[in-house]
């Protein structure tokens, strides 16, 4: 039957050490890839065959020794008869588990076992690269990474160059045992051959072809040596990353080294080939980063303070645990000046996640957009409804409306609920009162009614706009019971005269503390305040101006 190559690392580097017999062997002791020599000396080998049906049994004993599956302390060493001639097999470890077992006859000269372990010594290596390299997925960490691996295990200096930005490149140095160092410099690649070549991605130029004395002093690292043309020897190797080049690797070595041998090539873009998928996958990690960082930078809760002497403040928790984006949302757009309104909103878009939260993040937009037109309410809400309604697949969205303006130290708010729960506000006496408000929600149907109510709050008064996610808690002693609207009511009540700032936080801890560990929707408060304190009986109140 025709033999059949493996696609693993070791199974590859088992190919180049002909004229020895080689087998690739799996956890499970499936025969994953053999040479021809190894179908000379093992006439029933065959891929797909367990390994016990067609080895002797002590090599089959030896591989679940080395894969933990048998009694014994494994070893990378084992030794028995194959028919007349007395064989040892040496372990070498591949991908995914793999074993590439290398049959050497007590006949073989020395140097063919020299070169079995340097084999398993640089398989070696790149397992050790990849579980560095994979251990952040960071591009400066990658980068130092490679470096100083490279410096040590292939040369004695290693210089990164990673792919411009289109004004310059980022460059990392290191040297044997030495610290690594980046910048970023204009560069031409022109100056080293085989440097622009591997920064297209194209095949390594080997080592006899490029001139040490070409090197430019860019690319030899501080401390290693004093003149570029003191160096014996040079190797350009591509970094080839997913789909795009990731940079490539210089690496240099001493006058008193011995030049690259067409193996330690090899060897070197196989170390490249490892380090320039990392590398690639890092990059995409950071443009992914940037990407949702940006979005969500629109997407979360605007930090609130006070605006032309009016309080206002929000608390938001997401249903989520570690996400900081929903469904709820709240907004402020500040007045132009003191005697304009500034209008505020808390809101609710039907579902959760990431989803949810684009779409408020929509919601909100419309909003600054509309603010022009907040001394209409039903006239606003109806141009925001018809924007819903036009984007088909945007569910529908609940949602306070309040234009707010200071009148010397009282505070008159004209407050609309779109099918949204109707705000509380905690007068200075302790008297808890809803907003007598009603309305159609948004994004479902044309015809809207709302009926928009008008509230004074007076100095130490506070009003509460919330979403459902907080009346809807369920929690207690029982684990199952509403938090419910009465229940917010008594919380409120000792908030009295409180700062906005401290009624949020207060709600949001007790609502917190009823939930427990237990499942909850996005919780959103947000509270708006009169300046000062509540006069005192007796005393004279004074306006705040």
């Amino acid at each position: 039957m025709p033999k059949q190559k493996s696609s693993y690392d070791a199974g590859t580097a088992a190919q180049r050490c002909d004229p020895y017999p080689a087998v690739t062997v799996d956890a499970a002791g499936t025969v994953v890839s053999y040479n021809q020599q190894a179908a000379d000396l093992l006439a029933r080998i065959r891929v797909g065959a367990a390994l016990p049906e067609v080895a002797p049994a002590w090599l089959a004993e030896a591989h679940l020794r080395h894969a933990g599956g048998g009694r014994g302390e494994p070893s990378a060493w084992a030794g028995g008869r194959i028919g007349e001639l007395r064989v040892k097999a040496l372990a070498g470890p591949g991908a995914a588990g793999t074993v590439t077992w290398w049959l050497v006859s007590d006949s073989a000269p020395a140097a063919a076992a020299q070169e079995l372990a340097r084999e398993r010594a640089r398989a070696a290596v790149l397992q050790e690269l990849s579980s560095d390299l994979l251990a952040s997925l960071d591009v400066a960490h990658c980068r130092e990474v490679t470096v100083r691996r490279a410096a040590r295990q292939l040369a004695d200096a290693a210089v990164l160059v990673g792919m411009s930005d289109g004004r310059d490149f980022p460059v990392t140095r290191c040297t044997a045992g030495g610290p690594v160092t980046e910048e970023r410099i204009a560069l031409e690649t022109g100056q080293l051959p085989g440097l622009a070549e591997a920064l297209r991605g194209l095949p390594t130029v080997s080592s006899a072809w490029i001139d040490p004395g070409a090197v430019p002093s860019w690319a030899v690292p501080e401390g290693f040596v004093g003149e570029a043309a003191a160096i014996g020897a040079v190797l350009v190797v591509p970094l080839p990353g997913h789909g795009a080049p990731a940079g490539c690797l210089i690496l240099l070595r001493h006058p008193e080294g011995s030049p690259f041998s067409p193996a330690e090539e090899r060897f070197a873009r196989l170390f490249a080939a490892r380090a320039g998928a990392a590398l690639s996958l890092a990059r995409s990690h950071a443009r992914q980063a940037r990407f949702t960082d940006a979005m969500l930078r629109d997407l979360l809760p605007p930090a609130l303070g006070r605006v032309h002497g009016i309080g206002f403040a929000g608390r938001y928790r997401s249903s989520t645990a570690g996400e900081r984006v929903g469904g709820d949302f709240y907004d402020l757009y500040p007045a132009a000046a003191p005697g304009a309104e500034t209008v505020a909103v808390l809101g609710d878009v039907c579902g959760k996640g990431i989803e949810a939260a684009v779409v408020a993040g929509l919601v909100r937009h419309a909003l600054g957009a509309l603010v022009p037109l907040a001394a209409d309410h039903t006239r606003l809400l109806a141009l925001l409804n018809r924007a819903l309604l036009a984007a088909r697949k945007t569910p529908f969205v609940t949602l306070v409306l309040v234009s707010a303006v200071r009148e010397g130290a009282r505070v008159r708010l004209r407050v609309s609920s779109a099918g949204h729960p109707a705000p509380l506000v905690v007068r200075a006496t302790g008297r808890v009162e809803q907003a007598p408000v009603s309305g159609t929600l948004l994004g479902a149907i044309d015809d809207l009614e709302f009926v928009t109510a008008d509230i004074v709050l007076e100095p130490g008064d506070t009003c509460l706009l919330y979403s459902d996610g907080i009346t809807e808690a369920r929690g207690g002693p029982l684990g199952d019971v509403l938090f419910g609207e009465d229940r917010l009511r008594a919380v409120l009540a000792p908030c009295a005269g409180m700062p906005p700032e401290a009624v949020t936080e207060h709600v949001q801890m007790i609502a917190a503390q009823w939930l427990g560990d237990g499942p909850h929707d996005d919780m959103a408060v947000m509270a708006i305040g009169a300046p000062g304190r509540p006069a005192a009986p007796g005393t004279r109140q004074t306006k705040e101006m």
